[in-house]
């Protein structure tokens, strides 16, 4: 699901990891909830496909989540 071939791009964890990416790089460190409030400003996602980005962001060592807070890694 990270890049799917049959759906559209738009639907990716990849894409949508990108744009909770740089939400963070913008606004700095966050409670898990308001970056979740402030990405769906930008761009409508449910709550589930946010969780697998904050996952795939951790993953490749991109970001963290300490006590409910995100950040990004240095």
């Amino acid at each position: 699901m990270l890049l799917p071939d049959n759906i559209n791009p738009e639907n990716s964890i990849y894409y949508n990891g990108a744009i909770v990416l740089h939400t963070l790089q913008n606004e700095g460190r966050m409670n898990i909830l308001d970056l979740y409030s402030k990405v769906s400003e930008n761009k409508r996602m449910s709550f589930s496909v946010f969780i697998l980005c904050l996952d795939w962001l951790y993953i490749i060592n991109v970001a963290q989540l300490i006590e409910e807070e995100v950040f990004l890694c240095s």
